[in-house]
């Protein structure tokens, strides 16, 4: 059965590592006929969440005036999201918890996903450890997800450097699994 899944990419480097591990789960997700589609969140307009709370009594909408409007409707159509961030001191960086922070409008709405995780950090493995369990933690808040899946990548720094590693197996492998 063919899936939707959406790939959510915070890496600021076009080609750096964490982007390069999603090009890999999108060809063999591709290959194995499933509709897959990366939105690069620094390519996007997405402002911070202000707390207004408007979302509170009107569920499902938010009042800013960005491209998160659009990838609210892809997220909730999806299967599947892979969240891919590369690890800024021990965490997920900046555009992944803004994403996270702005889905607020529609956090009860995000039912029954299978979750993949793609971190790369040029640190050891307690960083990966760490930025995988903030990911964990906003996905417990979604109804029904189903974690599939974690590739991680470390000691690496340089954008394409994770050519060379398993973890570039391991996401076209996760890819054509899903």
């Amino acid at each position: 059965m063919s899936k939707k899944i959406l790939l959510i990419s915070a890496s600021p480097r076009k080609g750096g590592n964490s982007d390069l591990l999603c090009d890999e789960f999108m060809r063999g997700a591709a290959e194995a006929g499933h509709q897959a589609e990366k939105i690069r969140l620094s390519e996007q307009q997405i402002n911070y969440c202000t707390g207004c709370c408007a979302c509170i009594s009107n569920q499902g909408s938010c009042v800013q005036q960005d491209d998160m409007n659009d990838i609210f409707k892809k997220i909730l159509a999806a299967d599947v999201l892979v969240l891919a961030t590369p690890v800024y001191f021990h965490a997920m960086n900046a555009q992944m918890k803004t994403f996270i922070d702005r889905t607020c409008p529609i956090y009860s709405m995000i039912r029954d996903k299978e979750v993949y995780y793609i971190v790369a950090a040029a640190g050891g493995q307690m960083p990966v450890d760490r930025a995988v369990k903030s990911l964990q933690v906003y996905t417990n808040c979604l109804a029904g997800t189903q974690e599939k899946g974690v590739i991680s990548v470390t000691g690496i720094w340089d954008p394409g450097l994770v050519k060379g590693t398993p973890a570039i197996d391991q996401a076209y492998t996760m890819g054509k699994n899903a």
